[in-house]
């Protein structure tokens, strides 16, 4: 097949989509089909760095102009940039318009229908995109089987929703606690509880400060991820550097004490399971998508209880569990594995055709 992919994401910071994007996207060129990256976005070809053997055919025009067009026409086809193509994967949520081609679109999470209030302004343009990409489609593809439920229960499409998780890269099984040098330039404590995530409203960043504050002798409170927007919560007393690459983000994440994910909504909830592969013990929000990827290997929160999580970290704080089985558990999940699954969705959609 020759499959066109929406590279848009691995532009700028690589928060989960991005990261999807890209470990999808090296798994799925160890493959045989020909990979056709492109980017919607005035940067074009210019700004992508892809894999060996992926080919990139991209013309810069402005993201958001497109997506106006989308909204309201069938113009332009996305292989007026990328050339033909048998299959093209829509990798965040928007699927344009095609000539031929099947198209197979990924709908990450439902927060811009289910939770308006948390979504900033380029998610909340998702709810009239997604109704008309998911009428472009052949198949839809969901990181979980809960999200899988959501659409179907929203929009009653009429093709293939198909759950495909994601992967957990073998680097993160090997992931050693931070060495001396990234602890002094990060700032790091020598112990520490952890959030990895934007800093906006759905990922409940406030719930978390609450609880720790019940827990005077818990270690101190690490927030990683990149500023977001909504209300922004107080996080002077907890340690913040910012975004990292993964190459960082591995090694805190072995040294933390616990990694806490007080969401409110998740598709995936990428930080859990990366965690897990690393041996860190985990407390997340009690939602069946984290219950989907955690199991038993998790310990839960009823969502926005600060109580529940204070009670759940202390837990975890004072028995960690077993690594070994975290890790065994994580290790299930791999990037080939995914890679495999949205083959198969494309080929489901050329059959489909």
């Amino acid at each position: 097949m020759r499959v066109g992919f929406d590279a848009t994401p691995l532009l700028g910071a690589r928060t989960g989509i991005g990261r999807y994007a890209q470990q999808l996207l090296e798994a799925l060129a160890d493959g045989p089909d020909e990979m056709v990256a492109t980017a919607f976005t005035l940067r074009g070809r210019g700004g992508l760095t892809v894999p060996p053997g992926v080919k990139v055919r991209s013309r810069p025009l402005p993201a958001r102009g497109l997506q106006e067009a989308w909204a309201r026409s069938e113009l332009p086809p996305a292989e007026w940039l990328t050339g033909w193509l048998d299959v093209f994967h829509a990798t965040n949520f928007v699927l344009p318009p095609l000539r031929r081609a099947r198209g197979v679109v990924t709908v990450h999470d439902l927060a811009f229908l289910r939770m308006t209030e948390t979504v900033s302004a380029a998610s909340a343009r998702y709810r009239a995109l997604v109704p008309r990409s998911l009428q472009r489609a052949s198949v839809v593809v969901t990181p979980s089987d809960a999200v899988a439920d959501q659409v179907r229960e929203a929009y009653a499409p009429e093709v293939p929703v198909v759950a495909v998780p994601h992967g957990v890269g073998p680097q993160w099984a090997q992931a050693e606690p931070p060495d001396d040098t990234l602890r002094a330039r990060l700032g790091l404590p020598h112990e520490y509880v952890l959030f990895v995530g934007t800093l906006e409203p759905r990922k409940d960043v406030g719930t978390l400060l609450a609880a720790h504050r019940l827990l005077p002798d818990a270690p101190p409170l690490v927030l990683v991820g990149p500023p977001g927007w909504g209300e922004q919560v107080d996080v002077s007393r907890a340690v913040t550097p910012g975004y990292l690459d993964e190459a960082d983000l591995r090694p805190v994440v072995a040294g933390a004490s616990a990694l806490v994910l007080p969401s409110r909504d998740e598709g995936f909830g990428l930080p859990v399971l990366e965690a897990m592969a690393a041996g860190t013990p985990v407390v997340a929000s009690d939602l069946p998508v984290l219950r989907e990827v955690g199991r038993q290997h998790a310990t839960y929160a009823a969502v926005g209880d600060a109580e529940a999580f204070a009670a759940a970290l202390r837990a975890v704080l004072d028995q960690p569990g077993d690594a070994a089985a975290r890790r065994a558990h994580a290790a299930r999940f791999t990037w080939a594995a995914s890679a495999e699954g949205h083959r198969a969705a494309y080929r489901l959609a050329l059959q489909r055709g």
